[in-house]
């Protein structure tokens, strides 16, 4: 049984509400965007999320909120700063020499077989991330707003290749306990810029990190149910900001082609950051279903609300707006690797795109649909009973 199904204690007066950060690399620039605007319409200066739960890209914000959980706009605004003035070159390497030279060693370790030079760990050197996070992280800040009563838990979620489970590290207040169950567990940690920087390493792309005598890559690899950590650490009342337009994606009109690696690799990103969260929001609602038609199970299961945040316009559209602001390195290794002209085709770019034409209109775009929302927004952040249809641009609920 999972944590969306499990039996519960004594309610509280009020809902615990969990805020879930999705991965989506570039992509996450939307979720500042909805950040903000929910800075806005808060009444108060608090934060408002006694449980933050961060995966991949969200789980860089996720530290960040956490960390500074006594000043929630302060937070939100340094986000924004970050995010608004982004540059690929502050995530990883994107010079022509360090291209070439991570393309020759490719090529010798393959021709060698492995003899001459052994392959590399990723395709991309991502220690410009790591030295940016180092400066506006303060990880010690985490433990600080639990202690002080600002925040219920952290989780940082990353993937274990050692183990090959779902791996929740977080940090909570006393009383909250590890959990283990299949594919997934939950430790808790004191966390760390190594946490981060596992939960973000996509595979492939970005290194794995070796942390308590295991690898660890990107968190959005085995999560079956990356809804759990923020349920299991007592969150009844679920805000997720996703990435993925609801309906993005070619058209089946469109004719067919054989897709390119850069297309594939898209696709899988896309498969990675969205297809579980949109599956445990349906299990939420068939679990919440059956505690509403039953005596028996609303007695013994805790019904989840959720409302989830989504872009009104396909990223993949936006990222095809601004290819030329792209770094020369960039571009060169999307063309080697296959990228068409097509909307399809920019599908990779929308994750590895970070540069500040392309964030700024993310965040405005997240700003703008959360705006577009405010009335539902407020009213979930409230406690209060949502109604049964909504019609605002990139929102949708499973209760």
């Amino acid at each position: 049984m999972d944590a969306t199904a499990e039996v519960v204690d004594t309610p509280s007066a009020r809902p615990v509400i969990g805020l879930v950060l999705t991965g989506g690399g570039a992509r996450a620039a939307y979720q500042v965007g909805v950040l903000r605007a929910l800075a806005e319409i808060q009444p108060r200066g608090r934060n408002p999320f006694q449980v933050i739960v961060g995966t991949s890209a969200g789980a860089v914000a996720a530290s960040v909120l956490a960390a500074q959980a006594h000043a929630w706009r302060q937070a939100v605004a340094g986000l924004e700063r970050v995010w608004s003035q982004f540059r690929t070159e502050q995530v990883f390497f994107v010079g022509g020499r360090h291209m070439l030279r991570s393309g020759l060693h490719w090529i010798l370790a393959l021709l060698s077989g492995g003899m001459v030079l052994s392959p590399p760990k990723s395709l991309l050197d991502n220690s410009p991330l790591r030295g940016l996070l180092g400066v506006e992280v303060d990880c010690a800040g985490i433990r600080r707003s639990i202690a002080r009563g600002h925040l219920r838990a952290c989780a940082l979620c990353a993937t274990s290749y050692t183990w090959g489970q779902s791996v929740a590290y977080f940090d909570a207040i006393p009383d909250l306990a590890d959990w283990a169950r299949a594919q997934h567990c939950g430790r808790r940690a004191e966390l760390s810029l190594e946490h981060i920087m596992a939960s973000v390493a996509l595979p492939l792309l970005f290194p794995p990190i070796r942390l308590e005598q295991q690898y660890l890559g990107d968190g959005s690899m085995r999560q079956l149910n990356p809804l759990s950590p923020a349920i299991r650490l007592g969150a009844d009342r679920l805000l997720i900001i996703g990435v993925r337009a609801p309906r993005a994606g070619v058209g089946a009109d469109d004719a067919p082609a054989m897709p390119t690696p850069g297309e594939v690799l898209g696709y899988m990103l896309d498969t990675l950051f969205s297809d579980q969260v949109y599956r445990d929001l349906e299990h939420i609602e068939h679990i919440n279903q059956l505690a509403r038609a039953s005596a028996v199970a609303a007695r013994t299961t805790r019904q989840i609300d959720t409302l989830m945040m989504a872009p009104s316009i396909d990223p993949n559209e936006i990222a095809a707006r601004h290819i030329d602001a792209m770094p020369k390195g960039l571009r060169a290794l999307l063309r080697v690797i296959g990228g068409r002209p097509e909307i399809s085709g920019h599908q990779l770019a929308s994750y590895l795109a970070f540069e500040a034409p392309y964030t700024r209109e993310l965040i405005e775009l997240g700003y703008r649909d959360a705006m577009q929302a405010r009335t539902a927004l407020t009213a979930f952040m409230s406690g209060e009973r949502l109604p049964a249809v909504m019609t605002s641009p990139g929102i949708s609920r499973a209760t």
